[in-house]
């Protein structure tokens, strides 16, 4: 990954602008298929549970859930260094839980409380006390649902920042090796928490995370700082010969995969190979399926999609506020749909698109909104993007 130097105009690389956008909206795939997931566990306690299933929401949630969550993660991670540098000591913390717990904040107390209401609503169940419609109240439906990722984020910014106060100035481990030990140490923690029976999520009122994928994903925040430290993206691109091997070849890890986790899902006490090996294989091909697609999607984007255009950069400003919004508006579509005769793929295909285009929308018009106040208050808001940085999440 050698070559002359090229990170765009002002140094923005708008391919990971692009592919941020791109991950929200399998985001929103993802949390719509639960919808329409046939046989779906999480029916019973999911915004709306729509009576019409089908069997392809499961294996493409199957397929979403290897790589979308590590991928931002790692998007984060890799501008962590920059944000750091531009925000020296405690601004950076300050920065940190300004853009992440002030908006969680809100939305805990605002969005969390629509989630029960849609709930209730669809499933023509009465209302209940107000102080229930809060995830302090400890119903099993209010957790913090797709909110989670932000105080879990604002914790792996945290950690970074204290590490980059005991790890030398300069530091910067073999890249390659750090890939390894990546690989190694995520398949050896999965294991450990599948065999001892730790994995599922642990929920708390400030943070809710799923027990065998944290340390993942804060070893991909890392690998993303890793990466910015070594320049890779600030150089075009060499050789395409290993992208094109991954792509050969990423369908092998993958289908281990999906074959030994439904074996583990549908025949719970029977093994393909034994209790042991098929978790090795089992983690072994997770690990290896989240980093090849990792790994082609970053240069999927970087080969044909370094470039920005006006509906391009409007969607990566809005990427953010439509994470933290999508959920109850998908809830709200999905609802309206319950009753429309259709079959149930099409409603999947309907609820992801009209909910990414109705949440850009509702954030254009509320920028459009406070643009207008401002200037009538008498302000100007000014944005100064960090050089040679890509919006973070």
């Amino acid at each position: 990954m050698t070559g002359k130097k090229h990170t765009g105009k002002a140094g923005r690389l708008y391919f990971l602008d692009n592919l941020k956008v791109f991950i929200i909206f399998l985001v929103i795939v993802f949390h719509a298929g639960y919808v329409y997931e046939s046989g779906g566990f999480l029916s019973f306690l999911w915004i709306v549970d729509d009576p019409s299933k089908n069997d392809l929401a499961g294996i493409i949630n199957l397929i979403l859930d290897m790589f979308m969550m590590p991928t931002l993660f790692f998007i984060s991670g890799y501008f962590a260094p920059m944000s750091l540098r531009s925000q020296k000591g405690f601004a950076f913390l300050r920065s940190r839980f300004k853009r992440l717990m002030v908006p969680w904040i809100i939305a805990i107390l605002t969005l969390i409380p629509f989630y029960k209401l849609i709930f209730l609503v669809s499933r023509n169940l009465p209302q209940e006390q107000l102080v229930s419609y809060f995830h302090f109240s400890g119903e099993i439906m209010l957790n913090q649902g797709w909110l989670w990722f932000l105080p879990v984020l604002f914790l792996f910014d945290t950690l970074y920042f204290l590490l980059s106060k005991v790890v030398p100035t300069g530091f910067r481990p073999n890249l390659k090796l750090t890939v390894i030990a990546v690989f190694l140490i995520s398949v050896g923690y999965s294991f450990s928490m599948s065999y001892w029976g730790l994995s599922g999520w642990t929920k708390t009122v400030l943070l809710d995370f799923q027990n065998e994928r944290l340390l993942i994903y804060f070893m991909l925040f890392i690998l993303g700082s890793q990466l910015n430290l070594h320049h890779v993206f600030s150089t075009t691109p060499g050789s395409r010969k290993l992208y094109y091997l991954a792509n050969a070849t990423i369908w092998i890890p993958m289908n281990l995969y999906v074959v030994f986790v439904l074996n583990l899902i549908f025949k719970p006490g029977s093994h393909i190979i034994s209790r042991i090996g098929d978790l090795v294989v089992l983690w072994t091909s997770f690990h290896l399926s989240v980093l090849g697609l990792l790994f082609i999607l970053i240069n999927t984007f970087r080969y044909f999609l370094n470039r920005k255009g006006r509906l391009s950069t409007a969607l990566g400003q809005y990427s953010y506020g439509v994470y933290i919004i999508h959920f109850i508006v998908m809830g709200a579509i999905a609802m309206l749909l319950l009753n429309v005769s259709l079959s149930s793929t099409a409603k999947l295909a309907v609820l992801s698109i009209s909910t990414f285009v109705a949440c850009n929308l509702i954030l254009l018009l509320y920028k459009g909104a406070s643009c207008r106040l401002s200037k009538r208050a008498g302000f100007v808001v000014v944005q100064r993007p960090i050089q040679g940085a890509s919006s973070r999440v």
